[in-house]
């Protein structure tokens, strides 16, 4: 069944009476419906092009966040071969809301490292719908190391809300863990490239995407605070999350001005969760193709790079 978010009502209706004119049809054979039911798929598609043609950020918030998005362990699932995962901090426990390990991508040795979310109810409290706690940062710096040691690749997939605020990951030094794991991503003399597929949430996607090269899917988003949150701060309201999202400037073609993205990859009409495939491919593109550009980049150049690259964050906006 396919979930509709707010802003698509009118297109879950024109959708709804092609189903069930072709459902109809099933029934009853002597019916003939195939024209009128092309004609509302005809219509169907020019208003999802109008929709998708003039999102708001808030409304780019809300594909990012749609459940039927694919997630980290699809697309590991469907790049990578011989995924081995490695589990643990070494220190407390194993996080679920991250995953990572060894993989061939196109053969290629390298080590992946994701949010996982989940997709229905049971995986989502599994994975603490995405939210790491600080062995899931200490997990992800041991596989860095890892990658540094053995001069693998690191490629990381970032969807996460934020990291997660409970009693529990700050009496174990969830800020600290969020600092020390960016920290190692600015240390390693590997390329590390990163795709948010979703939501960047705060320090907990930094975490993660402090890399040589910052890519994006078309309708994901990536900022400090969600729109909520911003909201209740400024406003002392969340219904203002509209607003929020207009000022946080946290789409990835804001992103791409601003220089913190790289890349920005398209997805399929009516976003990655339309098609899953298409999008996942278009993933694998971006992900080769900045790999290349950082083949033969030595150790300290690399280092060197990623630095002045977060040095100069926000100075391509501000010279326009």
């Amino acid at each position: 069944m396919t979930h509709y978010l707010d802003f698509e009502k009118p297109l879950a209706e024109i959708e709804g009476k092609a189903e069930e004119l072709r459902r109809m049809a099933r029934d009853n054979e002597e019916m003939d419906v195939a024209a009128e039911a092309a004609g509302l798929d005809r219509k169907a598609e020019t208003l999802l092009k109008d929709l998708y043609a003039k999102l708001t950020p808030w409304r780019k918030c809300q594909v990012a966040r749609h459940p039927d998005r694919p997630h980290c362990k699809d697309y590991v699932e469907a790049l990578f071969t011989e995924f081995t995962p490695l589990a643990g901090d070494r220190g407390f426990a194993d996080d679920h809301a991250v995953m990572g390990g060894l993989a061939r991508l196109d053969d290629r040795p390298v080590v992946v490292i994701g949010h996982e979310k989940g997709n229905d109810t049971s995986s989502r409290i599994t994975h603490n719908f995405g939210m790491a706690r600080p062995e899931g940062y200490r997990k992800a710096m041991r596989l860095m190391e890892m990658a540094d040691k053995f001069g693998l690749p690191v490629v990381t997939l970032v969807d996460t809300p934020g990291a997660y605020p409970g009693k529990g990951a700050e009496e174990r030094g969830q800020s600290e863990a969020i600092a020390r794991a960016t920290e190692k991503c600015l240390q390693i003399g590997v390329p590390l490239v990163t795709v948010v597929i979703g939501e960047g949430g705060s320090g907990g996607a930094v975490a993660f995407a402090t890399a040589n090269r910052v890519a994006m899917l078309e309708h994901a988003v990536y900022s400090v605070i969600s729109p909520e949150g911003c909201a209740s701060i400024l406003w002392k309201d969340s219904d203002k999350m509209r607003e929020a999202a207009e000022a946080l400037r946290l789409t990835a073609q804001d992103l791409h001005q601003l220089g913190v993205c790289d890349r920005v990859v398209p997805e399929p009409l009516g976003g990655a969760h339309r098609d899953s495939e298409a999008a996942i491919a278009a993933v694998h593109s971006a992900i080769t193709g900045l790999l290349g550009d950082l083949d033969g980049m030595s150790r300290e150049d690399l280092i060197r790079a990623r630095r002045n690259k977060f040095l100069n964050i926000g100075s391509k906006g501000l010279a326009a």
